[in-house]
């Protein structure tokens, strides 16, 4: 496994399990909703319930996304593309994959 691989798969098994954090968060926030007063303009707590609900669903999405990006990173790595910008050809530089290691584009073309 290249070291390119290992640090996808390392950085994609922290997001699944932000991923799987952040699904429990609003399954939650949604059994907790269910006792509670659901008229939401009108409860205290009902605003409160509905924002924790959005941030989580919101943090869930983003997770998401990353993991899909992560995987399409995985996927560069097995046909030899990975860490060569999209738009240009050339290497993406060593310090951007390790800060975005999903990135698809060199620093001058991700502008």
């Amino acid at each position: 496994m290249s070291d390119a691989e290992t640090r996808l798969r390392a950085r994609l098994a922290e997001v699944e399990a932000r991923l799987a954090a952040q699904r429990n968060a609003v399954a939650g926030i949604v059994d907790a909703a269910r006792d509670a007063n659901v008229d939401d303009e009108h409860d205290p707590e009902g605003a409160t319930l509905a924002w924790e609900r959005q941030q989580a669903a919101a943090l869930a999405a983003e997770a998401g996304r990353e993991r899909d990006e992560l995987l399409a990173a995985l996927d560069r790595v097995a046909d030899g593309t990975y860490g060569v910008c999209e738009v240009c050809g050339r290497p993406i530089p060593e310090a951007r994959l390790e800060a975005r290691p999903a990135a698809t584009r060199c620093v001058e073309h991700a502008r």
